[in-house]
């Protein structure tokens, strides 16, 4: 670890907090991380981390705030309060906010943390589990771009796609486009993988051969043994996935978007969600296709 680099303080340790926080450390930065769960904070020490038992203790003494929870209520929740971060941090702390919230959470947060005298960045990832363990997660950031210049080299020791979109919950808006493709994506792929399941070709040889032409994409990539072997062990949950549709319905009505395809495909979520996949892999939504198709995992 290096006395030179920022102290951070990382709050949320899920399946993309943990491999973030543990590429920060092996890059020589100081962490401390704080979440709810001993096993989480027991494999952060393992990696050369500190526990702290609390979001209080973990923020006192930091430069750099970093949170990756779940949605909005939980970033509130560890933001807002006696015990949150604006209460405890010292001023001048730079708030890295990696959640994917509403971008209106999000402005709110910079609002209410500048008059504590905190810094914050809005800078939701994509890439999942697989990206954020490879340390090439793409980071779409909202705020100023003196804060977004000091946070890089952060950013650098996790994605390899670094942008600042504009002012506060611009990054969290191009995390909602971005959440609208990729379930869009997936939707398609799993149509096509019934598809040819249905129609008896070899279902490793088509989807090589998509993946190499007009029709591959990152999402194929990723998810090709997902489909293949029916695997939906979570990267990125459908509950997860669930939450994001409702952040980009909201927020394309809120400035007169259409997004006729992405409403459909949201209401295909929720369907999935609701027959209780909700902690599978987004790529589970083969089976509602599968089901829609008369049938489940029975299909061959």
């Amino acid at each position: 670890m290096s006395d030179t680099l920022p102290k951070i303080a990382w709050i949320g340790l899920g399946i993309m907090g943990s491999p973030m926080s543990e590429n920060l450390i092996r890059a020589g930065y100081d962490v401390t991380g704080h979440t709810l769960e001993q096993a989480k904070l027991d494999r952060l020490t393992a990696a050369g981390g500190t526990a702290a038992p609390s979001v209080a203790e973990a923020v006192r003494g930091a430069d750099v705030v970093i949170t990756m929870v779940p949605a909005s209520p939980q970033v509130e929740a560890v933001a807002y309060g006696p015990d949150g971060i604006l209460e405890n941090a010292r001023p001048g702390t730079l708030l890295i906010d990696m959640s994917s919230i509403t971008p209106a959470t999000s402005v709110a947060l910079a609002s209410a943390a500048a008059d504590k005298g905190l810094r914050v960045l809005d800078a939701p990832v994509s890439g999942g589990e697989a990206g954020a363990v490879e340390g090439v997660l793409s980071v779409m950031v909202g705020g100023e771009q003196a804060d977004f210049d000091a946070a890089r080299p952060v950013f650098e020791a996790l994605g390899g796609t670094i942008a600042l979109c504009g002012p506060h919950g611009s990054g969290q808006t191009v995390k909602a486009a971005n959440q609208l493709i990729v379930a869009m994506n997936i939707q398609a792929c799993a149509e096509a993988v019934v598809f040819l399941r249905k129609s008896g070709v070899d279902l490793g040889a088509a989807l090589d051969v998509l993946g190499g032409g007009l029709a591959g994409s990152t999402v194929l990539a990723r998810k090709k043994e997902n489909f293949l072997r029916r695997d939906f062990t979570p990267g990125f949950r459908i509950d997860l996935h669930h939450k994001d549709m409702g952040i980009v319905t909201d927020a394309a009505r809120a400035v007169g978007a259409a997004l006729p395809a992405g409403a459909v495909v949201a209401q295909l979520v929720a369907a999935l969600r609701a027959q209780g996949d909700g902690g599978l892999d987004h790529s589970a939504l083969l089976r509602a296709v599968e089901r829609l198709s008369g049938g489940d995992h029975a299909l061959t």
